[in-house]
């Protein structure tokens, strides 16, 4: 994981320390890192697969990974309107009203 993630010893450890764990060393330090696919196209599945299952609460954590992982702003919003047609237009428009609240946040513009 990158410096300024917060791990999830951080977020949840005084609670669920093996989930915290598990979260940091084995999802994060081993399957995000494996070869042949790309931090930046496991960060487009998992987008993808977030939004499809409507997951919102780990929506804006996805969205921020994957433009850490050079996914650009406009890739992100092409994989909503993409999305749209295979997990449904609710999960799309979800999406991207979360990716604006993302891009506010970056620009300075948001919560």
């Amino acid at each position: 994981m990158s410096e300024e993630t917060i791990s999830a010893r951080q977020l949840i450890g005084d609670i669920a320390p093996r989930l915290a764990e598990l979260t940091d060393d084995l999802l994060f330090g081993d399957v995000w890192e494996r070869s042949p696919l790309s931090k930046r196209d496991r960060s487009m599945i998992t987008v993808a697969v977030v939004a499809a299952l409507y997951r919102t609460n780990e929506m804006p954590f996805h969205i921020e990974r994957a433009l850490s992982n050079g996914v650009t702003r406009e890739e992100v919003i092409e994989l909503f309107t993409h999305l749209a047609f295979y997990a449904g237009w609710p999960s799309a428009m979800t999406g991207v009203r979360i990716a604006r609240q993302v891009f506010a946040k970056q620009d300075g513009r948001g919560s």
